[in-house]
């Protein structure tokens, strides 16, 4: 498994992917499309129309690093910050893996800049996923590169690499 990342193309980006590979990103992304469902919102009717959440932090670790305290050192502020922000901040997340879904297919495929866009905002989230679930450090090649392929972390360490190289490849290819 490895493409070879995306490219900058006449008309957006384009990047080829195997059957493989579609499968694995689907799957990943289905996930995060999961986790990220439309928040609770409070009993009052204004409230749940606005969209307007708990001020709660999500007890699921990968929940909590997609999104995260906005002001660390203040609590109230932060819970404020959430009630207003999260049920977009999760719209915008579920639209992006729905692009993803809706996109991915193996062969080539060219994504138009915005489409590219999400796609970035949809690898960053599963990487964060995984990385968080592995507790990926900054030394992440060098424990891949000293894991035997035996250790049953091996394959997920693996993909988050890869999902490393097509952000990047993608980063590249958009700016």
């Amino acid at each position: 498994m490895m493409s070879a990342g995306f490219r900058a193309a006449r008309d957006g980006v384009s990047v080829h992917l195997d059957a493989g590979e579609v499968s694995i990103l689907r799957s990943l992304v289905s996930q995060v499309l999961g986790l990220v469902e439309p928040g609770a919102t409070g009993d009052d009717p204004l409230e749940r129309a606005l969209g307007i959440g708990s001020a709660t932090p999500p007890d699921d670790p990968v929940l909590a690093r997609l999104f995260p305290a906005a002001y660390a050192e203040d609590d109230e502020a932060a819970g404020e910050f959430r009630r207003y922000t999260e049920a977009t901040l999760r719209d915008g997340k579920r639209a992006d893996a729905t692009t993803v879904l809706e996109t991915a297919a193996p062969g080539r495929l060219t994504l138009t800049a915005e489409q590219g866009q999400a796609w970035l905002r949809a690898l960053n989230d599963v990487r964060l996923g995984l990385g968080v679930r592995l507790e990926v450090t900054e030394e992440v090649h060098e424990e891949i590169s000293s894991m035997s392929e035996d250790d049953p972390r091996y394959p997920v360490f693996v993909i988050y690499d890869w999902l490393t190289y097509l952000q990047d490849t993608l980063v590249r290819a958009l700016w």
